[in-house]
């Protein structure tokens, strides 16, 4: 059975350095009381920076370690959301070049997702058309694009056209709106509780704002098993059928549309697994991901958890799924 990890990431020093360079004074690189290197936003750590980032040699021992077949690579938080016009077009671009060149030296191992300027909607879709053309299988995006809301209307003919492409859309948490009034750079904050926090708030507002009624061909995979969606799908039915303004653009059940996206598997416990997909509604709505080769990605353990579903959930967790919405 082949095993396809739709999450897991990669970046590259000279993206680094451009964030380094262009990224004051909302992004830091520094160092943490333990000595690791690591990026802040506005004195919030979110990401440890490790050798296997960027080394795609590592990558792939890793892989065979693991029994991982194909990866799907995506860059990760702050994606290309800082600088200006110019600063944020080099970001992608550097990524998705690197990604590209990858996969046609790999292209047994690797698959990427595109890397956008969001915020400049012109460079973004010429963007998306090149890295299309360059064998980008999908694309990614952050769950606030620095700190604007991904129902902007802003973003909506960036939107239309993923739409209009039949896309597979990776949706990823970053550094949380409000971050600075939440005081997550306490205890490390972000990454346990604040990236679950941005996708499930993120989810929410698309489902409520009507967005999968107006975008219904984009294949959207919500990271780490769509953060807290899965325990509060009840809870937004309810509000739903209790709160005007909640049921003021759609008339579906919330968690009906929590059966028309993805989830990955990153949720590091059997029942967390089990509830998403009772929430997805089957398990052909689950993709296996690692989250590697972050500090709390584990290729192996996701696996196991995958493969104890059960031969025929495991089989479509582990890679089927992902061949049919990536066209593999």
């Amino acid at each position: 059975m082949t095993v396809i990890d739709v999450h897991t990431h990669m970046l590259t020093r000279e993206y680094l350095e451009l964030l380094r360079d262009k990224g004051n004074p909302k992004y830091e690189l520094g160092v943490n009381a333990a000595g690791q290197d690591v990026i802040r936003m506005w004195d919030a750590p979110f990401m440890t920076l490790y050798e296997p980032m960027w080394d795609y040699d590592l990558r792939i021992r890793d892989m065979d370690a693991a029994r991982v077949d194909i990866a799907i690579v995506s860059l990760t938080c702050p994606n290309a959301y800082f600088g200006d016009a110019e600063t944020s077009l080099m970001a992608a671009r550097i990524v998705n070049d690197s990604m590209a060149g990858q996969q046609g030296l790999r292209p047994d191992r690797i698959r990427w997702f595109a890397t956008l300027p969001w915020q400049y909607r012109d460079l973004a879709l010429a963007e998306l058309s090149r890295a299309s053309e360059a064998g980008a299988v999908g694309v990614m995006v952050i769950a606030n694009i620095d700190g604007e809301n991904l129902t902007d209307p802003a973003f909506s003919d960036i939107w239309r056209e993923i739409d209009r492409r039949g896309l597979p859309v990776l949706l990823h948490p970053g550094t949380p709106q409000g971050v600075r009034e939440m005081n997550l750079d306490e205890y490390g904050l972000v990454p346990p509780v604040g990236f679950a926090f941005d996708t499930t708030l993120a989810v929410s507002r698309m489902i409520f704002d009507g967005f999968f009624d107006r975008y219904p061909n984009v294949k959207l995979i919500a990271a780490h098993g769509g953060g807290a969606l899965p325990y509060l799908a009840a809870r937004l039915d309810r509000c739903h059928e209790m709160i005007p303004a909640c049921a003021e653009v759609i008339s579906e059940r919330p968690s009906e549309y929590l059966r028309r996206i993805y989830y990955d598997a990153v949720v590091y416990s059997p029942s967390a697994l089990e509830l998403c997909m009772e929430v997805a509604g089957s398990a052909d709505r689950v993709l296996y991901g690692s989250d590697y080769p972050h500090n709390i990605g584990d290729m192996k353990g996701c696996l196991e958890r995958v493969d104890a579903l059960g031969s025929a959930a495991a089989r479509k967790v582990r890679g089927d799924n992902a061949r049919r919405i990536f066209g593999l």
